[in-house]
């Protein structure tokens, strides 16, 4: 057996990297921004870089200065390597101009509201911390999520630490806090207690229970609707009106009045207090109609402007008082600036290159409304304005557009499709509206199965199967059949 060659040797080999710049990753980023994002970055930027000024000037002067700047002898930038020189006044300008992103005041919630009335309550230590317990087992819909076993074993071994707060209070002589076990029937008291505050039907275990509270609270236990939600919850939640009306020795009509009475009632009354704070849409783009043809414009007028600054290029363009680390500095916050002024008209245009497409495309649509919506994916998009599939949907990400029709998504406008017979597909989106519209024109005593909705959209050409109309109508909210019939 030969003996093994150790030592040191050197070779070639290829292969092959991609290597990201990292001003493409930027470029995305800002193509993945809202209009409101963006406005706000764009500030940060001017904030940051003193060679990006705001362009302030009339239209006309735009175009002077843009025509003086062409006429001038272009300088090679790449070659004044600056970095980091104090800019006198004009520094302390932008600094002025500091952006900073609102924050949205703080709101009361459910627990807040649920503890604010309990404190006005003339309760015990131990009652306190009872309740204390039940409300932060109380969900965002109002209901309490544990067993009250559960509060009850939590509280007891609170009070069985020898460091909790009240031990403090065990030896005051006036009023001595009384730190004994508590027991199951004191924590449902308690829960009977906060199942009394506001809103109406808190603190319910389940939906029949939040139902009788709120039913009690309008003072409605000797009614119908009482007594069928207490006594018949499973039958009347499967709608069986024949069996109700025999129970009870009325008309099947009567039982589906009272029926109706209960749908009335807030099946998650705590969410009334979630978090309400209104959440506004700014659209990137509108689509006006004008002389009968559609226009896709940019809603950016309050999107800052950029330009270079002319009286900071002036500066640069003195090469020789800048060395070392002064030229490092320039010159990369210059070619920032240039590079923040192209990635921003890129992404305008790509955005109305894309949204151009989807106009022509679903002009029907904008004619004639949703059920019109032809099928469309990021790829036809894509191949069309020769660009790659992710970039569209960094476009279309978190956009929204203005229409004649309504302010929508421009994920909306997307959407699979299924074939007809006279050769053209038609917009699963489509299909659900004509669902949507064919179950509001039913007659409610006997309305459409998903096999008669099968078959009125197949005598429009929609070639589609039952299962899938049962998945639409699932999607749109929409009840079987006999549960929405109607006696």
């Amino acid at each position: 057996m030969s003996a093994m060659r150790q030592g040191l040797s050197t070779g070639l080999r290829m292969r092959q990297e991609l290597k990201v710049n990292p001003r493409l990753y930027q470029a995305m980023d800002l193509l993945y921004m809202p209009l409101l994002d963006l406005q706000a970055h764009l500030k940060q930027e001017l904030v940051s870089n003193p060679f990006l000024d705001l362009v302030e000037q009339d239209d006309d002067e735009i175009k002077e200065e843009e025509q003086e700047e062409q006429d001038e002898d272009e300088v090679d930038w790449e070659e004044i390597l600056l970095n980091g020189f104090d800019a006198g006044g004009r520094r302390a300008e932008y600094e002025e101009r500091e952006y900073f992103q609102p924050t949205a005041a703080s709101t009361r919630d459910l627990w807040d509201h649920l503890q604010d009335q309990l404190s006005l309550l003339k309760v015990t230590p131990r009652q306190l911390l009872i309740g204390e317990e039940i409300i932060g087992n109380i969900d965002r819909e109002g209901f309490v999520t544990c067993p009250i076993g559960h509060v009850y074993e939590a509280v007891n071994n609170f009070l069985t630490d020898p460091n909790n707060p009240l031990a403090d209070l065990a030896d005051d002589e006036d009023d001595p806090a009384d730190l004994s076990p508590v027991t199951i029937d004191e924590c449902e008291e308690m829960l009977g207690v906060i199942q009394g505050f506001d809103p109406s039907g808190v603190g319910a275990r389940d939906l029949r229970e939040t139902l009788l509270l709120q039913m009690v609270d309008r003072d409605e236990r000797d009614s119908l609707a009482f007594r069928i939600v207490r006594d018949h919850f499973d039958e009347l939640v499967n709608h069986r009106w024949s069996e109700l009306s025999k129970e009870h020795g009325i008309t099947p009509q009567e039982v589906q009045a009272a029926a109706d009475e209960v749908s009335k009632l807030d099946p998650k009354p705590g969410l009334k207090y979630s978090d309400s704070s209104d959440s506004y849409v700014i659209p990137d783009l509108v689509v006006e109609k004008v002389d009968g043809q559609y226009y896709v414009f940019h809603n950016d007028t309050t999107l800052p402007r950029l330009k270079l600054s002319r009286s900071y290029r002036e500066v640069a363009q003195d090469r020789k008082q800048f060395t070392g680390e002064n030229k490092t500095f320039i010159s990369k916050k210059l070619n920032s600036a240039q590079w923040m002024i192209q990635a921003i008209e890129q992404r305008r245009q790509t955005m109305l290159k894309v949204m151009g497409f989807i106009v022509d495309r679903q002009r029907e649509f904008f004619e004639k409304g949703v059920e019109h919506l032809k099928p469309l994916t990021l790829r036809e998009v894509a191949e069309h304005i020769d660009m790659h599939e992710s970039t569209v949907s960094r476009v279309t990400n978190d956009k929204y557009v203005q229409t004649p029709r309504g302010v929508f998504p421009l994920k909306f406008f997307f959407s699979s499709g299924l074939s007809t017979d006279y050769g053209e597909d038609v917009s699963a989106r489509g299909v659900r509206e004509q669902i949507k519209k064919l179950v509001a024109e039913e007659d409610t005593k006997s309305p459409l199965t998903d096999q008669a909705i099968v078959d009125l959209l197949k005598a429009e050409g929609v070639q589609i199967a039952r299962r899938t109309v049962a998945k639409y109508r699932d999607q749109l909210g929409i009840l079987s059949a006999r549960m929405r019939k109607r006696v």
